[in-house]
């Protein structure tokens, strides 16, 4: 029952145990580990590598709690260079699990087969096997069912399994990984260089976008790679601290890349970067949490400066922000230089053209443009208001014609009680959300259309992210989405819902995949929701667009006939009054 307990600390999910034994299989020098998962890892995990390997005493030894051959004293734990060291993660998988282990050290002839249920060993005998280790965990809490029961839906538990081995693989670039789930490879990762696997795992067009990071310092070295501005994104960013080839959590360190591209990027956005940090190991502490994700500095304050100027250097020195360029010798001067010894060049001088039949106080020629709120198309909704939100609101009995727009991005009209302002995005968002909601519940009975490209768009995503894509592969089906998994990640875009052309497929699969990630389970009702919510927040008209007089007024009616005009789905507001009390007191 003690193992138990203490096996909720370290293993947790299936993630846990495949953290455990793949930084194991690194630990041991393998230079091949492959993993194989069967029911997101309800059923079987196995981990297959080509390390060093165990002898048959240490094999058995191994599953006694903090029994391990990493520390040998308590000095070592301020000098390690292992990921474990604590000797609880083989006690703890065997607690709550059936274990069975194949191994075999260099230089003998046979190996060792050890089986395991529950911290209570069935048997252990001689076998022929190949240099390394294999472990195979069945069951996983067959005899905690309490636990068992709290596990998330597989495509949660898998999201955390590719997680898991993005944080290790991206550090250990020189070790080829390979995931595999219900018989569908999901990863591949080959040696290569550390930009070569940020390229792997992140994919082609992250790695295109990152400037190289590189500061030597007494303290520390940092090296790695960040973001250029251009690609910041609001959600499903992919951020990542190492130190000493160790994966961490450091809110701390996260704020200096922050105040680095915080001149550059918006406040709700934010940059991918990977950064590995070497100090010395008596400087940190990482015995601070079972999960080894939580690590002390000894000189915080001083490497966070450091971290901050590296990232400030690495955006001048490659040019990633905008600046004045003094250093113009030797380059093509913009006007030539007078030659008197050449014969003067005759140049027809510029024609201005104009429109004679130009009437400024004439019908526009905007007002014949398509509307941007048009699409996609839906019928005219007349404005219905109850007698209590007028009231409350202090519209008129009749629909004003008066509106204006402010910056381009406020819609202003008069009420009987003041002034009104409306953000145009975020009307536009709260009209677009109801009304993709109602076509996904719809679309349960009735598939949408789909409006097919002339050329399918071939887009490559993350292991997570594709795991998350197969799984609302169904809902997005019905709304319009015809896609097509191919291998290693990579999807085919043959067509999209009708009435979203323009949009950039893999941007709006992107949003879609972060946002309905952002949270580790959800209903089908929920997962409607965000998904709605993703395809609004693409659609909808960005602040600065120019509205014309029409469009705003078409505007205010859709909004205030939608269910809840006051707030977007995401609880921001979308509209204020300004009365006319208020606005006298700002007169005296």
């Amino acid at each position: 029952m003690a193992n138990q307990i203490a096996a909720g600390e370290v293993i947790q999910r299936p993630a846990s145990v495949i953290k455990e034994l793949v930084e194991n299989a690194v630990d041991a020098g393998a230079h091949h580990v492959d993993v194989v998962v069967a029911d997101a890892g309800r059923t079987s995990i196995q981990v297959v590598d080509d390390g060093c390997g165990m002898s048959e005493t240490d094999a058995r030894l191994a599953f006694e709690r903090h029994a391990t051959s990493k520390i040998r004293e308590a000095a070592d734990l301020f000098a390690l260079t292992t990921m474990g060291f604590r000797g609880e993660a083989l006690p703890s998988i065997a607690a709550v699990a059936q274990v069975e282990l194949t191994t075999r050290p260099a230089g003998a002839e046979l190996g060792t087969h050890l089986m395991i249920e529950g911290s209570r060993v069935l048997s252990q005998e001689p076998v022929v096997t190949a240099v390394g280790s294999n472990f195979v965990v069945k069951n996983l809490f067959f005899n905690t069912p309490a636990r068992r029961k709290f596990l998330k839906t597989a495509h949660t538990e898998m999201a955390n399994i590719t997680a898991e081995l993005d944080r290790i693989t991206l550090v250990h670039p020189d070790v080829a990984f390979t995931l595999t789930h219900n018989g569908q490879s999901l990863m591949s990762l080959t040696q290569t260089s550390a930009k070569g696997r940020i390229a792997a795992v992140a994919g082609d067009r992250v790695a295109e976008q990152l400037l190289p990071l590189d500061v030597e310092t007494p303290l520390v070295n940092i090296h790695g790679f960040v973001g250029q501005p251009q690609s910041a994104r609001k959600r499903g960013v992919q951020q990542f601290f190492f130190v000493n080839n160790r994966y961490m959590r450091h809110p701390y360190f996260h704020r200096a890349i922050v105040e680095a591209f915080a001149p550059y990027v918006a406040a709700d956005q934010q940059v991918p970067y990977f950064i590995y940090m070497t100090v010395q190991p008596d400087e940190i502490d990482v015995n601070i949490h079972p999960t080894k994700t939580e690590i002390k500095f000894e000189n915080e304050l001083a490497i966070w400066q450091i971290l901050l100027a590296a990232a400030r250097e690495s955006l001048g020195r490659w040019g990633a922000v905008p600046g004045i360029d003094f250093d113009t010798e030797g380059r093509p001067q913009d006007i030539p230089v007078f030659n008197p010894s050449e014969p003067p060049r005759h140049v027809a001088p510029p024609k201005v053209e104009y429109n004679e039949g130009f009437n400024p106080f004439g019908e526009s020629a905007s007002s014949t443009k398509p509307s941007v709120l048009s699409a996609p198309p839906e019928p005219s909704v007349p404005l219905i208001i109850p007698e209590d939100v007028q009231l409350s609101l202090g519209l008129p009995e009749e629909k004003s014609n008066e509106h204006f727009q402010y910056k381009g991005t406020y819609v202003v009209t008069a009420t009987r009680s003041g002034l009104m302002l409306i953000d145009q995005h975020r009307a536009h968002l709260r009209i677009l959300y109801e009304r993709y909601l109602s076509q996904l519940t719809a679309a349960q009975v009735t598939a949408l259309p789909s409006q097919h490209l002339l050329f399918p768009d071939v887009v490559q995503f993350t292991a997570g992210e594709s795991t998350t894509l197969a799984s609302m592969q169904h809902d997005l089906a019905l709304i319009g989405f015809d896609l097509s998994q191919l291998s290693g990640g990579t999807w085919s875009v043959e067509g999209i819902p009708a009435g979203m052309e323009g949009l950039e497929p893999r941007r709006l699969l992107l949003d879609l995949i972060a946002t309905v990630g952002e949270r580790g389970t959800f209903s089908a009702q929920e997962q409607q929701e965000r998904m709605a919510l993703a395809l609004a927040r693409n659609a909808a008209i960005p602040a600065g667009q120019l509205l014309s007089a029409d469009e705003m007024r078409d505007l205010t009616d859709r909004l205030f006939a939608s269910h809840m005009p006051r707030l977007t789905p995401d609880g921001k507001a979308i509209y204020t009054v300004i009365d006319d009390a208020e606005l006298g007191r700002m007169f005296k």
